[in-house]
């Protein structure tokens, strides 16, 4: 008889923002991946208890857009309900600011937008979730974001950058939220160039820096980041 493999649910807003090299990762540790748009998918009618985790992406709206689009309030309620049953959640980018607004955190504009790759300053402590983010000390990451989360209230802050203070932070050892991208794989940077050129044309930010900072890092980035996301995973016990 066959045996169902545990499953990931993945809120997946634009196409290429993706799992990216998380993916392998946890299909090697035996997980099957359910993407679900947000945007377009009935929310009210998944389980959102039945995963072994559940990864809310990134995308190019901002987490306080419920007005202008109507999908976030069903978002919001399914990772409002996912954190309330303690089970393992993973947000990135636009996900950790929702993840971030159910728990009690304000999320606004910067007043300046983040993009391109650059290394992040890690928190110091002896708190051994402060840990989780060790693997990269020094490597620059993938940062895309105008908007930003403030902490929310028992989180611990795990990572900040000049421009954004808070860059990534947990809720115990069941939530992960990353302000930046580490699943972002360097080598389908091409991806993002195109889909969000509009947003660099307006940043004046040139693709061509983050194309060759993508190739510069990228064979650092990758084990780094597979790394970072192993060890969570196994503090989740996933």
């Amino acid at each position: 008889m066959k045996t169902e493999r545990p499953m990931v649910l993945a809120l997946r807003h634009v196409h290429f923002e993706d799992l990216g090299t998380l993916e392998p990762l946890l299909r090697r540790r035996g997980y099957e991946v359910r993407y679900v748009d947000p945007a377009l998918d009935d929310l009210q009618a998944i389980d959102n208890t039945t995963p072994a985790l559940v990864v809310a992406l990134g995308g190019p709206v901002s987490a306080v857009d419920e007005d202008r689009f109507p999908f976030l309030t069903a978002e919001l309620r399914l990772l409002e309900r996912r954190l309330a049953s303690g089970k393992p959640l993973l947000g990135i980018c636009l996900g950790a600011q929702l993840i971030a607004r159910i728990a009690g955190a304000r999320v606004q504009p910067m007043g300046h937008p983040e993009i391109g790759f650059s290394p992040l300053t890690l928190s110091s402590g002896t708190a051994p979730e402060l840990s989780v983010l060790a693997p990269l000390a020094g490597i620059p990451v993938l940062h895309w974001h105008g908007d930003h989360f403030e902490l929310p209230r028992h989180a611990q802050l795990l990572a900040s950058t000049a421009l954004c203070k808070e860059q990534a932070f947990t809720l115990g050892t069941a939530v992960l939220a990353l302000q930046f991208h580490l699943e972002a794989d360097p080598r389908r940077i091409e991806q993002w160039l195109v889909g969000h050129s509009s947003e660099l044309r307006q940043a004046g930010v040139a693709p061509h820096r983050i194309r060759a900072d993508a190739l510069k890092v990228g064979g650092a980035l990758e084990p780094a980041a597979q790394h970072v996301f192993t060890r969570w995973l196994e503090s989740c016990k996933l």
